[in-house]
């Protein structure tokens, strides 16, 4: 068995910005955008954060190209810099790192926030590197106060509002992981929906043991109905997803079966004769290749 080989020089490099040439044309607009503001502000003030990442040097021209981080190196260039750490791939791959990359979650940034603050970085400094309210600076800071750990594990890789945990911190930590699921199931993690699961939260789960003031406009009946239909919806999302696993292996031999069946030439010159519109659906289930489809 062989070993994986490296796809990166194990440390960052010093590289001349001289040295470093785009592997793309940008649009010399893309400098209006408020993104581009906030990667050279953020330099300006705090230093480069996330290397570049560059192919190896070409040993005729003695230029590296970028990978991903085109922005940075544009900003950078107007900021006057002259060298910057570099990460030199190993690999002539030829595609786009940038189709390789999973986008910040909000509890990664919320973790950068926290390292950056506790290395002695001022909120308004930070602040104005990122390009943000420090008001907005501090949720971001205090994102996952009051929030249980199978919470953060759940949410780890989304993005989503600051007011989410907000909701979230005024339940207690096993209804906090019951609408973390519950979100993530529906697709929508927002704090919207968050607000609608308080709404129907028991006061026992809740924090201190009181309704909130936008719920009191409700009536008892309403609250209860809600409190209802929120636990049989989490019931039948743990039945659910229980028996997913059983029922996704069932679809796929019954798939199989059908292929089978539609492949025997008998069987297909008897159904096109006598159920042309059970061959049609049978059709579609051949051609699906995901649930979705």
């Amino acid at each position: 068995m062989t070993s994986p080989t490296i796809g990166f020089l194990p440390k960052p490099l010093l590289i001349q910005i001289t040295s470093i040439l785009p592997s793309v044309k940008l649009d010399q607009r893309i400098t209006t955008t408020h993104k581009y503001r906030q990667i050279k502000e953020s330099i300006a003030e705090i230093g480069l954060i996330e290397p570049l990442i560059v192919t190896a040097v070409d040993k005729k021209t003695s230029h590296h190209l970028v990978l991903d981080g085109h922005l940075r190196l544009m900003a950078m260039k107007e900021l006057g810099l002259t060298e910057t750490p570099c990460l030199v791939s190993t690999d002539d791959e030829s595609f786009t790192y940038n189709n390789q990359l999973n986008r910040l979650s909000t509890i990664q940034e919320h973790l950068m926030i926290r390292r950056a603050l506790d290395r002695g970085i001022s909120t308004a400094k930070l602040a104005k590197g990122l390009s943000i309210d420090v008001s907005l600076l501090q949720k971001k800071g205090n994102l996952l106060a009051g929030i249980c750990d199978e919470v953060i594990e759940i949410l780890k890789d989304r993005q989503f509002s600051t007011e989410l945990t907000v909701v979230l911190r005024r339940m207690k930590p096993t209804r906090q992981v019951e609408c973390a699921e519950l979100m993530i199931a529906a697709n929508t993690v927002t704090s919207s929906y968050a607000r609608a699961m308080l709404a129907a939260t028991p006061e026992e789960l809740l924090v201190g043991g009181k309704k909130t003031h936008r719920t009191a406009a409700l009536s008892r009946e309403q609250v209860a109905r809600m409190e209802n239909e929120m636990s049989n919806l989490l019931g039948q999302y743990k039945l659910a997803e229980q028996s997913h696993s059983e029922d996704m292996l069932n679809l796929m031999l019954a798939r199989g079966y059908i292929v089978k069946l539609i492949d025997n030439s008998r069987v297909l010159r008897y159904m096109q004769r006598h159920f042309p519109e059970v061959l049609e659906e049978f059709g579609k289930i051949v051609e699906m290749t995901t649930v979705e489809g």
